[in-house]
């Protein structure tokens, strides 16, 4: 039995995803974490720790750093120096510290998006200018004519995000540098979310950390990464900012300052077994991913009322059910026992976002449950 197919009963765990649904016969597939079990590394790391039995305060280690240092520099050929990174507790946090932490009024998105991206700067009382992706030869990309001439001269903060949730693009060099031009032109800083970088299920794409285009982006850029989604240890809470600029990093670390916590121990363990012992195990988790995808592209072909374009990475699909005319999508298939994300949140009312990071067992009996739905509207 391939190692993902192993079936975990997640109900008796706490879990957000699974309790969301508790006693209801409900697939969840919505929250963007997955079903499987951590790398048997990162397991054996947390026990040797725990066993330790003393958890008192704990910084990040030389060997912490080095870890992901190595790690990026294997995985996208960045170098990264150890004083760029910030540890975090989560990107989110990261979102909210940059839009604290730069002197703007305004800033710009790409939408339909990943709530966060609306929510902080709202949390920080600034302004958005929201810019749509665009369909282009079958994928979501962006606008730049539009996104150009939205830029405002109160507008210093691009929040950024490779590859983007929920369409699952992965921008290419061209369009990385597009962007670049653009924020360099009206002196933008740009905070890029690039928690996904790690699942690109397209063999044919590559992510391209954006402040490792040049020198020039580096210094306006804030990277934000992190194990959590690559490892499925989003509990653990290990995020970090990368940083290049050292004013930019200090601006960055004042608007920190008090909150929001250090990373806990057992997120520092697990990050350094993820990041040394457990490239083989992702690189079996993306052929599974895109076997997975592959089994909701199939389905979403033979129902012509529902759209999908093509992605390249994530393990969420961003599904245009407009045709199907439902005043609530979402309501809709949740009483046919399926939980899929609401579109509205991220933007778009006529979307669902189905997080395919489950066992093709549960994927297929979710994906069953949808073409009932359908079946019956016709």
């Amino acid at each position: 039995m391939n190692l993902f197919d192993v079936q975990i009963d997640r109900t008796k765990s706490g879990c957000e995803k699974w309790d969301k649904y508790k006693n209801q016969d409900v697939i969840p597939m919505w929250v963007a974490d997955m079903d499987f079990k951590s790398p048997q590394a990162i397991i054996d790391a947390l026990t040797h720790r725990v066993e330790h039995g003393v958890f008192g305060y704990t910084g990040i280690d030389k060997d912490t750093n080095k870890a992901v240092i190595d790690f990026i520099q294997r995985h996208y050929n960045w170098r990264v120096k150890p004083e760029w990174i910030v540890w975090l507790p989560g990107v989110v946090s990261g979102m909210n510290i940059t839009c604290k932490a730069i002197d703007t009024q305004d800033v710009i998105i790409n939408t339909p998006i990943y709530p966060h991206f609306v929510k902080a700067p709202n949390n920080a009382n600034l302004n958005l200018i929201k810019v749509p992706l665009v369909e282009k030869n079958s994928r979501w990309t962006i606008d730049f004519d539009a996104f150009e001439k939205a830029i405002n001269p109160t507008c210093k903060l691009f929040l950024f995000c490779n590859p983007y949730n929920p369409g699952g693009t992965v921008f290419t060099k061209e369009e990385l540098e597009k962007i670049s031009k653009i924020c360099v032109k009206h002196d933008l800083i740009i905070c890029s979310d690039e928690i996904h970088a790690d699942l690109i299920l397209n063999p044919q794409v590559k992510h391209i950390p954006i402040a490792s285009l040049n020198e020039e982006i580096a210094k306006r850029s804030i990277t934000l990464l992190a194990p959590s989604k690559t490892f499925n240890i989003a509990g653990l809470q290990s995020s970090y900012a990368i940083i290049p600029d050292v004013t930019l990093r200090k601006s960055f670390k004042r608007a920190m300052a008090g909150f929001p916590g250090e990373t806990n121990l057992l997120a520092i363990t697990a990050t350094k077994a993820a990041y040394t012992s457990c490239d083989e195990w992702l690189e079996a988790l993306r052929v599974y991913l895109k076997e997975n995808l592959n089994l909701v592209q199939e389905f979403v072909k033979k129902h012509p009322k529902l759209k999908l374009l093509n992605q390249d990475a994530t393990f969420l699909s961003w599904i245009d059910v407009s045709a199907l005319n439902l005043e609530n999508p979402y309501e809709y298939f949740l009483k046919y026992g399926v939980g899929l994300s609401e579109g509205e949140p991220f933007g778009d009312k006529n979307f669902l976002r189905l997080n395919f990071g489950t066992t093709k067992v549960l994927l297929k009996e979710g994906l069953l449950r949808i073409e009932k739905a359908l079946k019956n509207l016709e």
